[in-house]
């Protein structure tokens, strides 16, 4: 309840509120009651979250890792082991913005298939807290490396996290989890890694998210590195922290038994001294009983019974005995042991200090040379605590998808999504490879599928346009659109500007230019509007300019506008548009989404592919720009009109290039074939603009269902470019070759194939 105020004090808060100051903090609690409740505060809070129902789009599903022959074609029904998933969950595999999959998974037709196989019990979520961190990445291309640098998307994304150092952070992670919170079970537990930099903080946000203290399970302290370099002025930071909130009183907690740490190797490296003669190590356990029990003072072959009497009555020694699970001494004053084999002992109970569990090792199988990768021994460790088998396990900053591939190994149910193309991508091989690794034990695995996030909802028109306004809200934006932008990338690009289009912004010659909005990637719908714009006006000829392209979009959308008369060609804008001096000199090159050609081979009713050529026109940096500023006696390595090109200057400053890109398939990582392409319609809830009920909609296009892949791995980095053959019915097919370079973006050729005709 607020306070009463003195005049005196009602006087100074009138003069201090008419001159635009702040007031002191001690008219808080006098002004508005005297609640203690502990709460974090911070520039930029508020209770508002992203509150938008966007519809799920899947563009690939994966549930046959691979055949390595012949894939037999099966008519009827399958199973879960020998071909397509018919029924049942399939994970998830979600690319876009987590604030706008999580709202969408709170509110929308997921929610209710996310309910029915028994809500989020475990999320396990591993969030940017570095605000120095660098998300460039080493990619590998023949035998050198090259430094990916993030692109616009992912440096905006980061840009909104940390752009006001530690008050946006807590902004973007507060808003992720009170959605997060919505969308656990009532038994649901969540586990967030971080680091002393806003360890304090996230308690407290947790605290006030989970509803107060009593929700925190425990505070995981991981030990991620035994020393660091010397420090003069402080103690080295080696750990981590692993902060476990419970939504409910009901969580699942299984406790867990380690032989790992240090404590309990010293017991064993003490105890474990007999070998069985088969190799097995066993320690010995002394057979007395803690308590006197004289009704157990006997003499046991021939030994004399301790003071406290044998542990076992003479009947479980006897059977002990016969079991070979006895060391008798030949001492008959000696104590009898028995024997307690290195594979069935537990250990002792984990506690919160985890110093078993080492950093990702860099030869280690599970690595995949991604920033801030965790080790699947630290995930498997939680997750065991605190699932059971079939519960269903998510990350929503997936980065390399730790999460999801060990809950795929253990038998979990999984959702998990990420911003950058790159991270699914990373994803996706590695979740490729557990299927195959449980293909060959024997074993089940569940489906996969890859989504877009609402390409059908929202038109994205303008560059500071974030698609989820309302249509008198975007007639608004449309007005305050930045114009400094647009003229710098039509400056780069050659193209005068145009004005009172409601889609286009310039024309090169005879060709209409649209451009993408700078903060998300270039949907279905905002390609429909610039064809349907060149029909309405007799345009033949459109360009599209954008950062970011949706998965999933070509080459269906070029086609469909050849088919109503539009030469339509989309353009990636590269990074070099932020510097006006490359503007300025004329050394910015768009170049045009990614090549692929196929050749389809066919013998009576076998199908394979053989995928034939791949080009692409990417730059970051230039040869000349490099050969300027690389320093003497180093080295850059740059991607120049497509090509990857390495850069040496020696110490007297003379210069030697050396192109890395020596055959085009050094820039695939990653393909992959539907031997029947239009076989699986694309299929969307989108809602009745009439009744406001959902209802099912085809969106024009298909899933891609990934029946063969060939992808480089960090331990073989061969490409296979002929693939298995399918066998098939006599019919014409549509066969759809997906193609992923070394950057994560994908596009795909579709070509028609008669078969037995």
């Amino acid at each position: 309840m607020a306070q009463k105020l003195s005049p005196n004090e009602i006087r100074d808060i009138t003069a201090l509120l008419e001159a635009g100051k702040p007031l002191p903090e001690k008219y808080r609690f006098a002004l508005f009651g005297d609640s203690r409740n502990i709460e974090l505060l911070w520039d930029g809070k508020t209770n508002a979250v992203t509150d938008v129902n966007l519809p799920f789009q899947v563009i690939e599903q994966v549930d046959e890792p691979r055949s390595e022959d012949v894939i037999q074609q099966q008519f009827g029904l399958f199973d879960n082991l020998s071909g397509r998933q018919l029924k049942g969950w399939s994970n998830k595999l979600i690319w876009g913005e987590n604030k706008f999959v999580l709202s969408s998974l709170r509110s929308g037709s997921l929610r209710e298939e996310i309910d029915k196989n028994g809500g989020l019990k475990f999320v396990y979520i591993d969030p940017p807290f570095d605000v120095g961190a660098d998300f460039s990445l080493d990619i590998e291309i023949g035998e050198d490396r090259f430094t990916k640098e993030p692109n616009v998307l992912e440096e905006l994304a980061y840009r909104d996290t940390w752009g006001k150092g530690t008050d946006s952070f807590l902004s973007m992670i507060y808003e992720r989890l009170i959605h997060i919170h919505n969308l656990l079970s009532n038994d649901g537990v969540l586990a967030v890694h971080c680091d002393y930099r806003v360890n304090s903080k996230l308690r407290l946000i947790l605290d006030e998210v989970f509803g107060g203290e009593g929700c925190l399970v425990n505070e995981i302290v991981w030990r991620r590195k035994q020393a660091q370099a010397w420090s003069t002025d402080q103690f080295g930071n080696t750990t981590d922290s692993i902060l476990i909130y419970a939504k409910g009183d009901s969580y699942t907690f299984n406790p867990i038994y380690s032989i790992e740490d240090e404590n309990t190797q010293k017991y064993i490296k003490e105890r474990f001294v007999y070998d069985d003669g088969d190799g097995r190590k066993y320690m010995k356990s002394p057979l007395v009983n803690p308590q006197p029990r004289p009704t157990l003072r006997y003499v046991y072959k021939g030994i004399n019974p301790p003071k406290n009497g044998w542990l076992y009555s003479q009947k479980r020694m006897d059977e002990l005995f016969e079991k070979n699970e006895l060391v008798i001494p030949s001492d008959p004053n000696a104590r009898i042991y028995r024997k307690i084999y290195a594979n069935t002992y537990q250990g002792q109970m984990v506690q919160n200090i985890w110093l078993d569990i080492p950093i990702v090792n860099p030869m280690a199988d599970e690595r995949v040379d991604y920033p801030t990768q965790k080790p699947e021994a630290l995930v498997e460790r939680l997750i065991t605590a605190f699932t059971n088998e079939n519960d269903l396990v998510a990350d929503f900053f997936i980065g390399s998808g730790t999460t999801l591939a060990v809950a795929e190994k253990m038998g979990r149910k999984w959702v998990g999504s990420d911003l950058g193309k790159f991270s699914i991508h990373t994803a996706r091989k590695r979740l490729i490879t557990v299927q195959r690794d449980l293909k060959k034990q024997g074993k089940y695995w569940r489906a996969f599928e890859i989504l877009n996030l609402g390409k059908y909802e929202r038109g994205l028109l303008i560059a500071k346009h974030t698609g989820l306004e309302s249509d008198s809200q975007i007639a608004e934006i449309q007005k305050q659109k930045d114009n400094t932008f647009e003229q710098l990338i039509l400056q780069a690009y050659s193209a005068e500007r145009i004005e009172n289009s409601p889609v286009f912004v310039g024309v090169k010659f005879n060709r209409h230019v649209a451009i993408g909005p700078i903060n998300l990637p270039v949907t279905r719908l905002f390609v429909e509007r610039v064809v349907e714009e060149c029909r309405r006006n007799g345009f033949t000829k459109a360009d599209i300019l954008a950062f970011e392209y949706e998965m999933g979009l070509f080459p269906n959308i070029q086609n469909e506008a050849r088919n109503v008369g539009v030469d339509l060609q989309l353009k990636y804008i590269p990074r070099d548009i932020f510097d006006k001096r490359a503007v300025q000199a004329g050394q910015v090159k768009f170049h045009d989404v990614a090549y692929i050609d196929v050749k389809p081979i066919v013998k009576g009713n076998l199908i394979s592919v053989e995928l034939t050529e791949y080009s692409v026109g990417y730059q970051q940096d230039t040869v000349e720009g490099a050969e300027v500023e690389v320093k003497k006696g180093d080295s850059r390595v740059v991607i120049d009109q497509g090509q990857v090109v390495k850069i040496e200057k020696n110490k007297e400053g003379i210069i030697k290039k050396t192109q890395l890109t020596k055959h085009w398939s050094d820039w695939i990582d990653y393909w992959a074939i539907d031997y029947d392409f239009e076989n699986r319609k694309e299929i969307v809830n989108v809602k009745n603009e009439i009744t406001g009920d959902p209802e099912a909609k085809w969106t024009g296009d298909f899933i891609f269902e990934n029946e063969w892949q060939s992808f480089r791995s960090k331990k073989d980095r061969k490409l296979e470019l002929v693939s298995s053959a399918k066998e098939v019915r006599v019919g014409d097919y549509k066969v759809a070759v997906k193609v992923v370079d070394i950057f994560g973006n994908d596009t795909m050729k579709v070509v028609t194939v008669k078969v037995g005709k």
